[in-house]
């Protein structure tokens, strides 16, 4: 079968959650993803989940013949993908503007934190840090009460893996006008900024954006999540006028029609009663009996009943794989559906250094060259 990024290679020198998503992201897409580690790197998989359709290799990056490997690995490869702190990679001779002087075909992708230049260049992070600087943190929660750190990693992967994503394939289009590679600068607190694009809006238009008061947090009973009589929880997203009359329809409250988006006394009122209503019936008794009401109503579902869902299972979102540690194990399939080049599993997910050999092989080591490598710690 054919798939989109057939004959793209791509190097992976990433580590934690955006850069593995983001080159497993690009290995279903089709691209030959060479996952690359130290020999001794504690986070050399990184996450199983995340490793399919990879090879992996160990090489020591430090060393000048290890070096002399990834040299020759790099004038093979369309993309060079990496999540070091910001001069690491200089330190080590194989940044972009190094790499492009001899390979200028190379699109190299570098997702870090706040990015390669500005004043927090240099300082450290995690995806909680990054959402507080680009105002998410402050907009999540209730109204009088604290920020929440969000259940997902919303910088991490919104803003690292899926902007590293979109960027690496804009340049892989471009160099198809141009014949050249560029630098891919992806930093996470860009990325979620613009998630944030909401709040951004309504402030510019002088807007509140206070936690909790907007439509979109909660403010108003037409858009909030309701606990159910099993103390479990639903979903209720009637932001259109025709949804939210349905909805008051069906609970025999015409009344409460004109006080969607109403203040005060009024909007306690409409909260009250569908707070109280809510409680009276079970979470799956109200999915069934509003499932055939036009509403924006759902579950709240936990990590294991999503992936039983049978809209995800339709979907092709839960799948199953060999894994060479862990047996048959559910994962998560591709959300990107493409008609004609659909996203493939070609390969299941690696263990540490299980390609190195071949890889070698490859590029034209014998066996007493690898046996060499390997005694001098290259590999």
């Amino acid at each position: 079968m054919t798939t989109a990024l057939t004959k793209v290679r791509v190097l992976d020198l990433s580590r934690q959650l955006p850069g593995p998503f983001c080159a497993m992201m690009l290995g279903d897409l089709g691209a030959d993803v060479l996952t690359i580690a130290a020999p001794n790197d504690p986070l050399g998989v990184g996450i199983p989940l995340l490793a399919r359709n990879k090879r992996h290799m160990t090489l020591n990056l430090k060393s000048e013949a290890g070096r002399a490997v990834f040299a020759k690995l790099v004038a093979g490869a369309d993309v060079i993908l990496e999540g070091f702190r910001p001069g690491v990679t200089a330190k080590l001779g194989i940044d972009y503007p190094s790499l492009a002087a001899k390979h200028p075909h190379v699109i190299y992708c570098s997702i870090s934190g706040y990015g390669q230049d500005g004043p927090y260049r240099d300082k450290v992070g995690h995806d909680l840090n990054y959402i507080g600087y680009a105002g998410v943190a402050g907009v999540t929660g209730v109204a009088a009460g604290p920020p929440i750190i969000p259940g997902v990693q919303i910088a991490d992967i919104g803003g690292g893996t899926l902007m590293a994503v979109i960027g690496i394939l804009a340049a892989l289009l471009a160099r198809d006008h141009t014949g050249r590679g560029q630098l891919v600068d992806i930093a996470m607190l860009d990325g979620a900024f613009t998630w944030n694009v909401f709040h951004v809006l309504m402030h510019l238009i002088g807007q509140s954006t206070a936690r909790g008061a907007t439509r979109l947090t909660g403010r108003y009973a037409c858009y909030a999540i309701y606990e159910t009589a099993d103390g479990k929880y639903v979903t209720v997203g009637a932001l259109e006028g025709h949804f939210w009359q349905n909805l008051c329809e069906h609970f025999g409250r015409p009344d409460l029609i004109p006080l969607q988006f109403a203040e005060g006394e009024d909007r306690e009122r409409a909260f009250a009663f569908f707070r109280d209503a809510f409680k009276r019936k079970t979470r799956d008794q109200w999915v069934r009996e509003l499932e055939s009401v036009d509403i924006c109503f759902g579950p709240v579902n936990d990590v294991g009943e999503a992936l039983e869902d049978p809209q995800l299972r339709a979907r092709g979102m839960v799948l199953e794989e060999e894994h060479p540690q862990y047996g048959r194990v559910r994962t998560l399939g591709s959300p990107i559906k493409l008609s004609d080049t659909p996203p493939t599993m070609r390969r299941p997910p690696h263990v540490f250094g299980q390609h190195t050999d071949e890889v070698l092989s490859e590029l034209g080591y014998d066996a007493a060259a690898i046996g060499a490598l390997r005694t001098e710690g290259a590999v």
